[in-house]
């Protein structure tokens, strides 16, 4: 009896390592090594948590020994006997046979591709990729995902982050976590709301550990606030708000109202001083009187409500010129402000190439009005004349006094011979 049990014994113990044996280039992975050979590792593993008895592991075998063999100096293949190593296997969420997943470093995901050869080898290189960008703090340009969300790491968020002058909202996240996974399309989307004004990162604590330990990151996702300007350790916050798309903009919005200075209402005078409009969401483009027609008291009336304005809405990130009547006609011309009289506005998107044009009473009233249609994706546009923004003449900033006519010249008549027919 004791020598049928050993044999029984016997049996199982081979029937466990009978999947993949020692001439096949599939890893033998167990607790004691697989912190050494995976976690700890650089390289981009496919591991297959398996039982001896189960049937799919057993038709899954020709695949996985295929796909070890084509990614062989590309990436390691691994398995591990979850049926033996149980507790290890539940560590990793191991519930059902096969369970495939891809690990780099210590981060890991579930593969949920076909169980041929070709997908493995797919996945892996794909994987292999989006780490070595990863590595370079980009996105994989081969990676179909179009998010607007920065991946941070330990090597680069020193630079991005800490030495930038802009207001970041940071995601500490795991793989593994649900309550990241169900954040994962509200933070996208809010990343893409409030690009141009706040830039949205994320970093995998798991693996970029030093980061997430400088900022005392004890629970999944953790959500910090880094406000713009100089950084320091009083410059970062905890996010308090609630987890839905509206709700990370609505707050990173009243954050960056607090803390952004009221726009410069700048001159037209140069094509530098423009930039003021192609680096920004929008631009609000003034057309004031010339000034023999509107004195320097009436032209400064007019920058104080332009300053009021841009002071209020100045969460929005807009851009703020004005210029003199008929100092720039290509850019009246573009935006189609020449035929209305003065003064006149337009707010152009210098990227989409299109403007649309105040109608109203250019007052603190009428340009609120309009401003806010505007904010809420209200209004007509058109697209700028000549489908490029205009070439901007060099001219002479204004002194900020009074206009002057040009003196006339007295004709000296004293050497003029007249004919007396003349008289």
């Amino acid at each position: 009896m004791l020598c049928s049990r050993l044999l029984g014994v016997m049996l199982f113990v081979t029937g466990s390592y009978a999947l993949y044996d020692s001439s096949s280039d599939v890893v033998e992975l167990t607790p004691s090594n697989f912190e050494r050979l995976v976690t700890n590792s650089d390289e981009v593993w496919i591991v297959e948590f398996f039982a001896p008895w189960c049937g799919h592991c057993k038709n899954l075998v020709p695949e996985y020994k295929k796909a070890a063999r084509a990614l062989k100096g590309i990436a390691k293949v691994g398995a591990v006997d979850a049926d033996q190593y149980k507790d290890f296997a539940q560590k990793y969420g191991v519930s059902g046979f096969p369970t495939i997943k891809i690990f780099t470093g210590s981060k890991h995901t579930p593969y949920q591709g076909q169980r041929t050869a070709e997908a493995f080898v797919d996945a892996a290189i794909k994987s292999a990729k989006e780490k070595a960008y990863e590595n370079l703090g980009k996105k994989s340009s081969g990676s179909s995902d179009k998010s607007d969300v920065i991946t941070l790491t330990d090597s680069n968020f020193k630079e991005l982050v800490l030495d930038s002058e802009d207001m970041w909202l940071v995601e500490f996240y795991a793989p593994w976590c649900g309550h990241c996974k169900n954040l994962e399309p509200h933070w996208a989307k809010a990343a893409t709301e409030l690009k141009g004004k706040v830039k949205v990162g994320a970093l995998d604590a798991t693996v970029h550990t030093t980061m997430a330990s400088r900022y005392q990151v004890q629970g999944y996702p953790t959500i910090k606030l880094f406000n713009s300007g100089k950084k320091t350790s009083d410059s970062v916050e905890d996010y308090n708000g609630g987890r839905t798309s509206s709700d990370i903009v609505s707050w990173a919005m009243e954050k960056l109202a607090e803390n952004v200075p009221a726009p410069e209402i700048v001159q037209v005078v140069n094509e530098e001083t423009m930039k003021a409009c192609s680096e920004k969401p929008l631009c609000v483009v003034s057309i004031l009187p010339h000034i023999l027609d509107c004195d320097a008291a009436c032209r400064n009336g007019y920058i104080s409500v332009l300053a009021r304005l841009g002071d209020k809405y100045k969460a929005k990130m807009w851009g703020w010129v004005w210029a003199e009547a008929g100092a720039q006609t290509s850019l009246e011309e573009a935006l189609e402000l020449g035929g209305f009289g003065y003064p006149a506005m337009a707010v152009v998107n210098a990227k989409k190439l299109k403007f649309s044009t105040l109608r109203g009473s250019f007052s603190e009233t009428g340009i609120n009005e309009f401003l806010r249609d505007l904010s809420f994706g209200r209004g007509q546009t058109a697209p700028v004349k000549g489908a490029e923004m205009p070439k901007i003449l060099t001219t002479e900033p204004w002194d900020g006094k009074d206009g002057e006519l040009p003196q006339e010249e007295d004709i000296d008549l004293s050497d003029v011979d007249l004919e007396k027919d003349e008289l």
